[in-house]
């Protein structure tokens, strides 16, 4: 699929994986959209890419809705989506205190999980309303979504993040083999460690020890480098209904 001027939605694009995500589309010729709690990230990078900075909670039915329709007005047609945003809050099951509140795990499971699906959808309905002709070959839309090497190799203190991205691995064959009749592919990406705000705070010598973890290359991923993957993924049209690690071949120990 060729993304020049086709219009692109970023989740979680004020920053790390879906800000590069959001300025290398932005490159090719996409008309980007940027989505982000944080309105003034959001704007930042959509200034910067030359695009629409949104902040809504996606996994807020009509906030998203309302959105998409905004984008279809002022736009055109969604075609591109790359769900970036998600959290990661640590919690074991048992604590100090007790058992992991109930509300703690909901939370990160609607964010990551919950969010990516309602976008998923709603990107998919518009393309749907708004095929373009051919002869039924063509890709139409493309999603990607972002995972986790945490689906397959979940830590302790990672029950619901694990969970929450072992669902959105689950997603990706089931929707890909739905929407396959409009012609939209759906992609999961799973990074291992990847150099994001949430590891910019860690002393060097912490990164540095986590970046020694990694096979080869030894180091921290580069949020650029989960971008080209995402491009590339987006420009394949024999890539579909696939989840791509991008972790240097290392595999989590359970600390």
């Amino acid at each position: 699929m060729d993304i020049q001027g086709k219009v692109a939605i970023i989740t979680g694009g004020g920053s790390g994986l879906g800000e590069a995500t959001a300025l290398q589309l932005a490159a090719g010729g996409a008309k980007v959209v940027v989505v982000d709690l944080n309105a003034d990230a959001a704007k930042d990078v959509a200034a910067r890419a030359g695009g629409l900075g949104l902040s809504f909670d996606v996994a807020d039915s009509d906030a998203a809705e309302a959105a998409i329709a905004r984008i279809e007005a002022e736009l055109g047609t969604p075609r591109i989506l790359v769900n970036c945003a998600g959290v990661g809050t640590p919690a074991k099951i048992l604590g100090r205190d007790g058992p992991l509140p109930l509300a703690t795990f909901e939370k990160i499971v609607r964010i990551n999980l919950v969010g990516s699906f309602n976008m998923l959808r709603l990107v998919a309905y518009a393309v749907s309303r708004n095929l373009e002709p051919g002869d039924g070959k063509q890709t139409q839309g493309v999603i990607i979504n972002t995972a986790s090497v945490a689906a397959f190799d979940g830590q302790i203190g990672q029950p619901a993040y694990a969970a929450s991205k072992a669902g959105v691995v689950g997603l990706a064959l089931p929707a890909a083999r739905e929407l396959a009749k409009i012609g939209v592919r759906v992609l999961t990406i799973a990074p291992g460690i990847f150099m994001t705000p949430m590891l910019k705070i860690l002393p060097p010598e912490a990164l540095d020890s986590l970046g020694a973890s990694v096979p080869f290359p030894p180091r921290l991923g580069e949020p650029d480098e989960f971008a080209k993957l995402a491009l590339h993924m987006i420009d394949n049209d024999m890539l579909n209904g696939e989840v791509v690690r991008i972790d240097g071949a290392i595999r989590m120990q359970p600390r």
